[in-house]
């Protein structure tokens, strides 16, 4: 099976959650099921994978990947539903589960999904403004780009994408769409390159690469359309009431809005003394492994033991 995905920070994970035979373990975010398969094979026969994801696609072929992993390699048994991990206790209820031992919410998406590009996920070729991960969601980034008041749209942009130039391109977009909607991610992408101007073209003091102008504008368009703080803050608020005793729980965000709130959460717990935390600082990808998969290198995995 190709997964068309390569799980981040495997090893890390690893670590933290030290998998032991017949433990129970939640996926919030199965995705491609990289890091269940890794989970499933130390719980073994006796263990339970529990997934969760909101695109049908990824349920589809966890499922089947679990299945290989069970029956050829003596895997954990596993539940995978379609489900968005802010009703994660309603979920696990209607499984019969009451608490779990492991607890991951992998924050990224799958390179299956960003290289699609009928998802509109990404503007490295051209597809509509659609960004949905849950395909049956009804607001897609088109509605909200032809359809927000410009001052909304700017604000948006600036607080999801804490994108400086944030009224500039809204302005940018809103004179656009006054002449014919945009629908397209390509059309998107250079809108906001123009009104970044000969700004964006400019090398870094560092001589890195700078990013793509329209990075920060996606970004913000994407947590809108999938409503991602407001379902990390339910998830977040309801992991007190996922796990048992002595079990860990981990988290990989990919941004600092979605860092932040992980952050907060952890040391609240630790002050009230219900957990504590696994990691001062947040455990990034090592140089080999943001060589061979670049989608690392945002990644920032924190933990914390209940």
């Amino acid at each position: 099976m190709d997964p068309g995905h390569q799980p981040v920070l495997a090893e890390p994970v690893l670590a933290l959650l030290a998998p032991r035979p017949g433990g129970f373990y939640l996926d919030c975010t199965i995705g491609r099921g990289g890091h269940a398969e890794l989970i499933s094979k130390r719980l073994g026969p006796e263990g339970r994978v529990i997934g969760l994801d909101v695109d049908p696609a990824n349920v589809d072929f966890s499922r089947a990947r679990l299945s290989e992993v069970r029956s050829r390699q003596g895997g954990a048994a596993f539940d995978v539903v379609p489900g968005n991990f802010a009703d994660a206790r309603t979920l696990l209820d209607h499984l019969g589960v009451e608490r779990v031992d492991l607890l991951l919410a992998d924050l990224g998406f799958a390179s299956s999904q960003m290289d699609d590009p009928s998802r509109g996920l990404s503007f490295a070729a051209d597809g509509p403004l659609d960004m949905r991960f849950d395909p049956s969601a009804t607001t897609t980034a088109a509605e909200i780009v032809n359809g927000l008041e410009e001052r909304a749209l700017a604000d948006l942009i600036y607080e999801y994408g804490e994108e400086r130039l944030s009224r500039k391109i809204a302005r940018k977009i809103v004179e656009k769409r006054g002449i014919s909607p945009i629908n397209s991610t390509l059309e998107l992408a250079e809108l906001v390159r123009q009104a970044y101007g000969a700004r964006g073209h400019r090398p870094r003091r560092s001589g890195r690469p700078r990013l793509d102008p329209a990075t920060r504008t996606f970004m913000a368009l994407r947590i809108a359309v999938n409503l991602e703080l407001d379902v990390l803050g339910r998830l977040l608020d309801d992991m007190p009431n996922l796990m048992r005793p002595g079990g860990v729980s981990a988290v990989i965000s990919f941004h600092s809005l979605e860092d932040r709130m992980v952050k907060h959460a952890i040391r609240q717990w630790q002050r009230d003394g219900i957990a504590r935390r696994l990691t001062p600082k947040p455990v990034v990808a090592d140089a080999g492994e943001r060589q061979a998969n670049p989608r690392s290198r945002s990644a920032k995995l924190r933990a914390a033991g209940w």
